[in-house]
């Protein structure tokens, strides 16, 4: 088996979504297996693309560029669901580039089979939003997309700690915030797969949440940093915004993030 440093360059040097989607949980599957069998594969060290490989389509806009569809119309569902798709596949790559970006630091085992879930379930994600979408006859990248979405990214592109306070703890928690409301349009709309597919996402997201939170602290303790000053410090510095409620609290808490990490940087 190759070092999961590199496996993690494969992914992101892969364009297509379905193509890199099934790349990331074939070598994710290989990394469990070896796991399983009680082997601890090498880590390596690669370089990773500032940007990773995208398909042709979506166009990628400004996000004020972006059209916005209300969610009562199947127009409006059509591109939700094409917007969590996005997150998605941008999330499978921010999971990989998180492993190979930050391989020289010595991290416990344990970092890279969470991460190595994380990116796997992202990818399966990806998949049922996609699947979504062509059972509504259109398809990801048939509407333009957030050309924001790897800002974080490059903003903590050298700062281990910033990338797991902005990404896992606040961008992912924001899906915990958010994904109720999207759950309650597709019910309504008696839309059973997409139901199903975002609840999926609802549960397995909070785990990714929590991962950020397992590690943050991982290394604040490493540091001997207050988790909490450090959390608003880096997020402060990197996010572009304050944070917007309402918060879910309870799937937060699930997460290992308590409200006072949260509330003192939201819109008052």
């Amino acid at each position: 088996m190759i070092p999961l440093a590199e496996m993690a360059v494969q992914v992101l040097t892969c364009a297509g979504g379905r193509e890199k989607t099934a790349l990331s949980r074939k070598l994710a599957a290989a990394w469990q297996a070896a796991r399983a069998n009680g082997d601890t594969p090498a880590i390596g060290h690669a370089a990773p693309p500032m940007q990773p490989s995208r398909p042709d389509k979506p166009d990628l806009l400004s996000p004020r560029d972006v059209p916005h569809r209300k969610p009562g119309s199947e127009a409006g569902r059509i591109a939700l669901l094409h917007a969590v798709a996005h997150i998605e596949l941008n999330a499978v790559d921010l999971h990989w580039d998180i492993i190979a970006r930050f391989s020289h630091v010595k991290m416990p085992i344990g970092f890279y089979d969470d991460w190595v879930k994380a990116a796997d379930e992202e990818s399966k994600h990806f998949n049922l939003m996609a699947d979504c979408l062509e059972e509504l006859g259109s398809h990801y990248g048939a509407l333009p997309a957030h050309a924001g979405m790897w800002r974080a990214a490059e903003d903590t592109a050298e700062d281990f700690m910033g990338r797991l306070a902005v990404v896992p703890m606040v961008l992912e928690a924001r899906g915990l915030d958010v994904t109720p409301g999207m759950i309650k349009i597709f019910k309504q709309a008696k839309a059973a797969s997409a139901v199903a597919a975002l609840e999926t996402i609802y549960a397995e997201e909070v785990a990714h949440v929590a991962y950020g939170s397992k590690w943050f602290h991982f290394l604040c303790g490493r540091h001997e940093l207050d988790p909490k000053d450090a959390f608003h410090d880096l997020v402060q510095r990197y996010f572009h915004g304050a944070l917007k409620p309402p918060f879910n609290e309870e799937k937060r808490a699930d997460a290992g993030i308590p409200p006072d990490f949260y509330w003192p940087l939201a819109v008052s």
